[in-house]
């Protein structure tokens, strides 16, 4: 049997969830709070799912609540421009697409899929960055239609979540021109060189760690970080030297700022564009997800 939204107990559900108790709710919604409640007890009944676990006489809203809080919003809001497009007040906006990007991804690549996302339409476009757990709770919860990384979480299939690989290029040292005598006897001259490093939030980190074992190769750590565009600014000021795929630093090294000292064997760089299933899928997404390379 089909289940049908009573869409007065989901307007209920996403006041109470905006306001943050069900006190508060009933003053905006001008009910009684106990049948305010009951409304809430009926929706959360109806659906089969907790929206709200109760601590210490606080609403706190549960994973499945955050879902059904976004498409609460996502309801309402088109609700109303249908309801300014009838009545000619504006025309229908843009469609939107939000894309996640790990700190680590090269901002040039995150510029790219940007351009591409605006030319397969004109659309409002809106990028994020953070760590995976962060980008990965927002695409899971369909507040970010793309997440771009250079590290898959290795329960990423369990997740319903669907990945394709984008770009693979192997790595190389970079660095300020001080450094260009170390091209001579590379990579043995990498022994006790300054590094600044990715943090262990990229695969390529634990592929440069393999790296040096296997060459028996010690690395002097100077600096570590997830931000590429942080690891460059070091790298420019001759702090260290910088592992990186070519595209991550090509205008440094056009540039001058920055030279290849060598490629580092078997060390290389994946990008990978993952999406979340979903049932209405952004038509954005799903062409970026079919086309999009770097």
């Amino acid at each position: 049997m089909t289940k049908w939204i009573n869409y007065h107990h989901l307007y209920y559900f996403k006041t109470i969830a905006e306001e943050g108790s069900v006190s508060k709710a009933a003053t905006r919604l001008r009910l009684g709070q106990p049948t305010l409640s009951a409304q809430l007890k009926q929706f959360e009944d109806a659906l089969g799912i907790k929206l709200f676990e109760r601590e210490h006489k606080k609403l706190i809203i549960t994973e499945q609540g955050k879902i059904a809080l976004d498409y609460a919003r996502s309801i309402f809001k088109i609700g109303s421009e249908m309801l300014e497009v009838l009545n000619d007040r504006i025309r229908p906006t843009r469609p939107a697409i939000c894309i996640a990007a790990l700190d680590s991804v090269p901002k040039q690549v995150v510029l790219r899929i940007a351009k591409a996302a605006l030319k397969i339409t004109p659309c409002h476009l809106t990028l994020i960055e953070g760590n995976s757990d962060e980008l990965l709770r927002e695409l899971t919860s369909h507040r970010a239609d793309l997440f771009l990384t250079n590290f898959l979480p290795t329960a990423l299939s369990t997740k319903g979540l669907s990945h394709r690989r984008i770009a693979k290029n192997r790595v190389g040292i970079y660095a300020h021109k001080k450094y260009i005598k170390l091209r001579s006897g590379f990579p043995k001259t990498l022994e006790g060189q300054p590094m600044i490093l990715p943090t262990y939030d990229s695969r390529m980190r634990y592929d440069l760690d393999h790296w040096a074992a296997a060459n028996k190769i010690s690395f002097d750590t100077v600096a570590e970080s997830q931000d590429i565009a942080v690891k460059k600014l070091m790298a420019v000021e001759g702090l260290g030297l910088l592992p990186a795929a070519p595209h991550s630093v090509t205008h440094q090294v056009l540039g001058g700022e920055l030279f290849e000292l060598g490629k580092l064997e078997g060390v290389t760089e994946e990008l990978f564009l993952v999406s979340a299933s979903r049932t209405i899928e952004n038509p954005i997404s799903k062409e970026l997800m079919r086309s999009f390379d770097v």
